[in-house]
């Protein structure tokens, strides 16, 4: 399965496929858009070549969908965000191993309190669609997440600023946290700051959420979101951080480029450190992608 969706991303990449702008009907009190990409990547060698190197094929798929729902004449403000992201690579004779694995969901509903704030409610969900391992590379690997292992559901309370299209604050006094592990294997072993043995973990404490979206040079659009959560009851001290920046390059009409980074700190997911023990670690990801991408 994986081969045939290797494949077919390369395959993919060289279709063309039209991008296309469209804006809501006028009389529509709903805003949807989206992006869709493609990118891919295959390199060779010849068993003569000098330098040296391994041959590796790569793909990376990303969906981006946002549906709001803005009425001049109405209080009420609801904005929804759905982001799937996946990308396998092979390289030299290593098993197929995940370059990107990602769902995220959001949902906010706020009520204008005045010209710039609303009482605002979240509903968010972030998880994966299969397993990752610790060492991919290896036939010995040790599975280290699964699909809804984790798995993070957010439902915040708070006030909304928005003093634009462009930027957004939410302060979110209220929030409930769970964190699922439903993977037995996995659970039992206590993963993600789950007690061994139970497949949730309950937090109640603050969060906070920034994003900024805008074309800051033409055709560049910056995308970069901003998390931040306490739990009061269980050392409100360690804050856990969730970075994310996109960067969108359109190169013509059908083709566009894409830097996307990610930087995670958790201090209940654990690692092990450099003296031996066992503890939390900032976590970061970068990705580089250049290939076919749809809006509308």
């Amino acid at each position: 399965m994986k081969k045939i969706l290797s494949a077919c991303l390369i395959a993919g990449s060289f279709l063309a496929v039209e991008a296309q702008d469209s804006q809501p009907a006028s009389d529509s009190l709903w805003d949807v858009n989206g992006i869709m990409s493609l990118n891919a990547s295959q390199l060779a060698f010849s068993p003569q070549w000098a330098s040296g190197g391994e041959s590796s094929l790569s793909g990376n798929a990303l969906v981006n969908l946002a549906a709001n729902y803005r009425n001049p004449d109405s209080t009420l403000n609801w904005a929804n965000e759905l982001t799937l992201g996946y990308g396998l690579i092979k390289q030299g004779e290593d098993p197929v191993r995940k370059s990107d694995d990602k769902i995220n969901f959001a949902s906010k509903v706020g009520y204008r309190a005045n010209k710039y704030w609303y009482y605002s409610g979240l509903v968010s969900f972030k998880s994966q669609f299969t397993e990752g391992y610790a060492n991919p590379g290896d036939v010995d690997r040790t599975k280290i997440s699964n699909f809804f292992s984790p798995a993070y559901l957010n439902v915040s309370v708070g006030m909304d600023f928005k003093p634009g299209d462009n930027f957004t604050m939410l302060l979110a006094p209220v929030t409930g946290k769970v964190t699922f592990v439903m993977d037995d294997e996995l659970a039992a072993a206590g993963a993600f700051g789950v007690e061994p043995g139970n497949n949730a973990r309950a937090e109640f404490g603050g969060y906070a959420k920034f994003a900024y979206k805008k074309e800051i040079l033409k055709n560049v659009i910056l995308n970069t979101k901003l998390d931040l959560f306490t739990n009061y009851l269980d050392e409100p001290q360690n804050i856990d951080v969730n970075y994310d920046l996109m960067l969108t390059f359109k190169v013509n009409e059908y083709i566009s480029a894409s830097f996307i980074a990610e930087f995670i700190y958790d201090h209940d997911i654990k690692f092990e450190l450099e003296d031996g023990g066992m503890g939390p670690a900032l976590q970061w990801k970068e990705q580089f992608g250049l290939g076919l991408t749809y809006s509308f």
